[in-house]
């Protein structure tokens, strides 16, 4: 098993501690079954490819965007600021 973290939201945290205390289940379990089952409702992702790629991403306005895009988009930003 693979350990990782996560950051959460304060309320969502505070719903996930009461289902895992109703169910006598930790935290980390409620997180697994609910990773599950997402993983499993996502169609979009074929479950026999080994490599994983990032799926489009949402812009502000809830419009697609390329990941790619959103990188060159981060870099002119940066570029523009004088970070570079």
């Amino acid at each position: 098993m693979t350990r990782t973290q996560i950051q959460l939201p304060e309320p969502l945290f505070g719903r996930l501690k009461q289902i895992a205390r109703v169910r006598d289940v930790s935290v980390a379990e409620v997180i697994r079954r609910g990773m599950e089952l997402y993983t499993q409702s996502c169609t979009e992702v074929d479950s026999s490819t080994s490599a994983w790629t990032m799926p489009v991403l949402r812009g502000s306005g809830g419009h697609l965007k390329d990941p790619a895009e959103v990188k060159a988009e981060a870099a002119a930003i940066e570029k523009r600021s004088g970070r570079r």
